[in-house]
C-alpha cells in the first residue's frame, strides 16, 4: 500500500520518505463519526485495506453499497462467522459483485458492527428510470438535493463519467438517466449511513467504490449537508498511481488487478 494523496501534508510526506512514524491514514480515520473507505470492486488489495481500517475504527455499523436492506436484514450473528452459509443467504453468487470473501474479511474485522445495506434493487432501479429519482427516493428526496438539477458544470461532468464508464457506447439519451441513477445511489448510500449513525450513534464505516466515496459530490457531500458538523473523512483507493476522480482525504494506491478489458462487452 502506498500513499499517493493526503491531506496531512507533513506525516505524508514522511511515511513516503521511510520515516518510522505512526500510519497516517490509520490516524485520520480514528475519532471520526463517519468514514467512507472507497475501492475498485474487484481489487483484492483495496479490499484489505478497508478490513484492516475497520479493524482500527472498530465500526458500530458498517454500510454496504453490494448488500440491499432485504439482504442485510437477512444477516444473523450465526451467519457472521460461516462465509460459507452467508454467501448463501444472500445469494451472493447472482448479485453480480467479486468474490465474497473479499467483502467476509470486512465484517470479520468488525464483528460486532450491525451491518445496513444501501444497494438498490434492480426492480426499484428501472423504475426510478421511468418515474424519476424524487418519487423513487420518496418524502425525503429535497434533503438530498433529488428534487433540484445538478449544476450545469457538475451534469456536463458527470455525463462525460458516464459515457468513459461504459466505454462510449451508450446512446447519448441515455447518459442523464444513467448520471441520476448515479445520483439516487449517492442518495441512498448517505441515507442509510445516516440511519445507522443514528440508530448506533457511530463510527459509521461505509463500504463503496470510489465514485460513492468522493467528498466534492457523493455521500461525504450529502451526509455533511444533512448533518452540521459532522465528523466525515473519505479514503480513495487507485490502481497504478492512477487517482480516482475526485476529492478525498487521502488516496491509497495498489497495482492493477489482471483483468479482462471492460469494453470488450460493449464491443
Amino acid at each position: 500500500m502506498k500513499i499517493v494523496g493526503f491531506g496531512l501534508g507533513l506525516a505524508a510526506l514522511l511515511a513516503l520518505s521511510g520515516f518510522a512514524v505512526a500510519d497516517p491514514v490509520e490516524e485520520l480515520v480514528q475519532d471520526r463519526d463517519v468514514v467512507v473507505l472507497g475501492e475498485v470492486h474487484d481489487n483484492p488489495a483495496h479490499h484489505r485495506v478497508q478490513a484492516r481500517l475497520a479493524g482500527v475504527i472498530g465500526p458500530s455499523a458498517l454500510v454496504f453499497e453490494m448488500l440491499t436492506a432485504d439482504q442485510a436484514a437477512r444477516i444473523t450473528d450465526d451467519l457472521r462467522t460461516d462465509a460459507s452459509a452467508l454467501k448463501t443467504a444472500l445469494d451472493w453468487d447472482n448479485s453480480g459483485w467479486p468474490d465474497f470473501d473479499m467483502y467476509f474479511q470486512i465484517m470479520q474485522a468488525a464483528p460486532n458492527a450491525a451491518i445496513y445495506g444501501a444497494a438498490i434493487p434492480r426492480t426499484a432501479a428501472r423504475t426510478a428510470m421511468k418515474t424519476g429519482i424524487e418519487q423513487s427516493f420518496g418524502p425525503e428526496a429535497s434533503d438530498y438535493g433529488l428534487d433540484r438539477p445538478l449544476p450545469e458544470d457538475q451534469q456536463i461532468v458527470r455525463l462525460a463519467l458516464q459515457q468513459e464508464a461504459h466505454c462510449n457506447a451508450l446512446p447519448e439519451d441515455m447518459l442523464p438517466v444513467m448520471v441520476e441513477l448515479q445520483r439516487l445511489r449517492d442518495a441512498e448510500l448517505a441515507r442509510a449511513a445516516k440511519r445507522a449513525l443514528d440508530a448506533t450513534g457511530g463510527p459509521v464505516v461505509v463500504i463503496t467504490g470510489n465514485g460513492h466515496a468522493r467528498a466534492d459530490w457523493a455521500v461525504p457531500f450529502s451526509l455533511r449537508k444533512l448533518v452540521a458538523g459532522l465528523n466525515v473523512v473519505t479514503i480513495g483507493q487507485s490502481e497504478d498511481g492512477q487517482k480516482p476522480d475526485g476529492a478525498f482525504d487521502a488516496v491509497l494506491d495498489a497495482p492493477a488487478v489482471d483483468r479482462p478489458d471492460p469494453c470488450d462487452a460493449f464491443r
